[in-house]
């Protein structure tokens, strides 16, 4: 994900993408304790992710203060 397509969306859909990339992450995690996980760099972009949508909701609420 870009981050100018996350700034496309609005706060109720980032919160849930955020809920269902947080799911991915675990479920990646849980592939590679059981040596399942095809694309070792998987964790990282969905860390990575994780951290756009959190910075991009975080900048939503300071300006709707």
């Amino acid at each position: 994900m870009k981050a100018s397509e996350i700034r496309e969306l609005k706060t109720e859909d980032l919160r849930g993408r955020l809920k269902d990339t947080q799911k991915k992450l675990f479920e990646l995690r849980s592939q590679k304790v059981t040596e399942n996980l095809e694309d070792k760099h998987a964790i990282s972009k969905c860390r990575k992710d994780i951290a756009k949508l959190k910075t991009i909701i975080r900048e939503y609420e300071l300006k709707a203060q």
